[in-house]
């Protein structure tokens, strides 16, 4: 099974920019994105042998997430049932008969943390729907999550330190929720991989020189962690300010 995970940093920008070229290139079983910025009906994708659900943000060209499966799921749920986590379009689940497939774009934390307590709230609740939904089957987890877990997943650590997306709370949150049962993808396959990152600034020619972050994952149970056949970062793959990551995945 081939799994494409991709921050498209708003879908109808994205698709001027070779979306369905690469869509279709990357042939994936489930293909799912981030950050959308849309609303239902501003913009329609035409991907034949595709079933698509989109869970759209109350706010206008915000946040939002999309998951498009050859395979029809069993069910599907929007959000984590919590009120003040389910106003952003932030989640998506796919009952996949023996696996769950969640799609997920992680609050960021902001300017200044300014939205750091908020985080905490989230990743404690979140943690504990994944940690539910893997009491019945192995879940599969992808999307930008907003944080580099270690130091190894960003260019500049030590110049980032307590920065959105680098800080001690943020990191921490990352390996509790692996130790309540799950695995980075990536790290599991390529335990010492530098200069791998998913994420790049605009400013400062941050892409080519590739002073990136590794902010995009696929975490799975791991239960299933063996089955895991490769992980990859497209940074071939122009479009957005991340670039797409792949899970392959014998299930």
């Amino acid at each position: 099974m081939k799994f494409i995970s991709w921050n498209v940093n708003g879908i109808r920008a994205c698709a001027k920019k070779g979306f369905d070229e690469s869509f279709a290139a990357l042939d994936a079983d489930i293909f799912a994105i981030q950050e959308s910025k849309m609303q239902e009906g501003q913009h329609v994708l035409d991907l034949p042998g595709y079933h698509q659900y989109w869970n759209y943000a109350v706010k206008k060209g915000y946040s939002g997430t999309a998951v498009f499966t050859k395979k029809e799921p069993s069910a599907v749920y929007y959000g984590m049932g919590i009120e003040k986590h389910d106003q952003e379009g932030r989640l998506i689940t796919l009952d996949m008969d023996d696996y769950y497939f969640v799609c997920v774009y992680v609050p960021n934390s902001q300017n200044e943390l300014k939205r750091l307590d908020y985080r905490m709230e989230w990743e404690d609740d979140f943690r504990n729907f994944l940690t539910e939904k893997a009491k019945e089957k192995p879940v599969i987890m992808c999307g930008d999550l907003n944080v580099a877990h270690q130091e190894i997943d960003l260019k500049n650590p030590a110049g980032n330190h307590q920065n959105a997306g680098f800080t001690d709370q943020e990191r921490e949150k990352f390996s509790t929720l692996l130790d309540a049962g799950f695995v980075d993808s990536f790290r599991y396959k390529y335990p010492d991989l530098t200069d791998a990152y998913s994420w790049w600034s605009y400013r400062f020619n941050s892409r080519e020189r590739n002073a990136g972050w590794r902010i995009d994952y696929f975490v799975v149970s791991d239960s299933i962690q063996g089955r895991i056949v490769d992980a990859k970062i497209h940074n071939e793959i122009y479009g957005s300010d991340h670039c797409p990551i792949e899970l392959d995945i014998d299930l």
